[in-house]
């Protein structure tokens, strides 16, 4: 069976420090990302030829992140049926405030799934989980992420108590 596509698109280059952290959680995943610098505002027309072509190109999820007006993740929305799933970027006078707003609040019937600011390792395990559905190795990885994740506030925990009890 082929490894599910994820697209991971961003609206400048600048956007890539944050996105990576997606891009690396999904190769962890065994999902194959593909990264695109597609701009809402500057290619729009690309933006859409990209997105309107996705489901038939084999990709499954489509994450955007943008910053400042980030309006990526609607615009990719408004082109496609598939998930999407918003980042919004920490930028600007508002500190990613104005990209969260710009990426939650869609108009009915065109939703975005929206993580926290600068939340793009979020995203990659949103769209693992939206994937696992189909995928069971991905549901398997995805419990042993968590597993991993007990393991170590157990660790931690215990740590603490032994120093501070």
């Amino acid at each position: 069976m082929p490894h599910p596509k994820v697209a991971v698109l961003m609206g400048s280059d600048s956007d890539l420090p944050v996105m990576e952290k997606a891009i690396e959680t999904l190769k962890e995943f065994e999902i194959a990302p593909q990264v695109k610098i597609l701009s809402a505002h500057r290619v729009p027309d690309k933006v859409a030829e990209f997105v309107k072509n996705a489901r038939s190109s084999g990709f499954e999820v489509v994450i955007a992140g943008a910053g400042l007006a980030a309006h990526l993740a609607g615009a990719v929305a408004a082109n496609t049926t598939l998930p999407v799933i918003g980042v919004p970027l920490k930028s600007g006078a508002l500190a990613g405030v104005d990209a969260l707003y710009a990426t939650v609040q869609m108009p009915s019937g065109i939703p975005v799934a929206t993580v926290a600011i600068d939340g793009a390792k979020n995203a990659a395990i949103l769209a693992a989980q939206i994937l696992s559905i189909k995928y069971p190795e991905i549901a398997k990885k995805l419990e042993e992420m968590r597993a991993k994740m007990r393991q170590e506030v157990e660790r931690k925990s215990a740590e603490a108590e032994k120093k501070y009890n």
